[in-house]
């Protein structure tokens, strides 16, 4: 029952348009062809960005990819941090080296900072959420180690507090950013690698992050096992 005093909300009719009408268990659904389009133009958008930036990103890539082997062929680790969804990537790719990406091998060593509740909570609360990153960084950090820092914007406060204890830990840093860079992109030293996705939107770059990562992953796996195709 509504409160006494409101009405329903009505919204126009020019919202529905083109409309269908199907039942479900849940009641009337409406799916509209506006919205139908709507997601496929994100999938064009984002299949256009990708394949844009493959052209734009190879070569950085590549980079990464020889300093990460570099790093574990030697006996080092990787150590990833970012926030919201980065984070996520952070955790996505620490599992995938420390599980499998899409092929039986042994283990790589790899970090991801953003996992640990108690150590971000009390570094966050004792110290600054500026430092949950960067005192992990120091702590676990030994040269030869790679940090990857993950940034949409390149100006999260956390993430180039990271990078800076990074370098002081003679780390090589493999920075994942979008817009430009940000002032990730002015921290990362010659030796540093940036992979920079063109482009200003959010959740474009965050979509061009996870296939980098996943690029990544590959390129590792057919450097140490050998390259053949995988199975579907």
């Amino acid at each position: 029952m509504r409160p006494e005093g409101t009405e329903r909300r009505r919204y126009p009719r020019t919202k529905v348009r083109e409309s269908v009408r199907r039942s479900s268990p849940g009641g009337t659904v409406i799916i509209s062809a506006m919205l139908e389009n709507r997601i496929q133009q994100n999938f064009i958008d984002s299949a256009d960005l990708k394949y844009q930036a493959s052209q734009v990103l190879s070569k950085p890539i590549a980079a990464a990819v020889q300093a990460v082997l570099t790093c574990v062929t030697s006996g080092g680790k990787l150590l990833a941090c970012g926030n919201g969804g980065s984070a996520a990537d952070a955790q996505h790719f620490a599992a995938e080296f420390v599980g499998r990406y899409e092929r039986e091998r042994p283990e790589l060593a790899a970090i991801a900072l953003t996992t640990d509740s108690s150590i971000l909570t009390a570094i966050a609360n004792d110290y600054d959420f500026k430092a949950v990153f960067s005192r992990q960084v120091r702590a676990l950090g030994s040269p030869g180690d790679v940090l990857l820092a993950i940034s949409t914007s390149g100006n999260s406060a956390n993430v180039l507090a990271a990078i800076e204890a990074a370098h002081a830990r003679e780390m090589v840093v493999v920075g994942l950013t979008g817009r430009g860079g940000g002032k990730m992109g002015q921290a990362l030293r010659d030796t540093d690698v940036h992979i920079c996705v063109p482009n200003d939107r959010t959740a474009r770059i965050q979509e061009v992050h996870i296939l980098t990562l996943h690029c990544i992953c590959d390129a590792v796996d057919a450097q140490l096992l050998g390259d053949q195709e995988t199975s579907p």
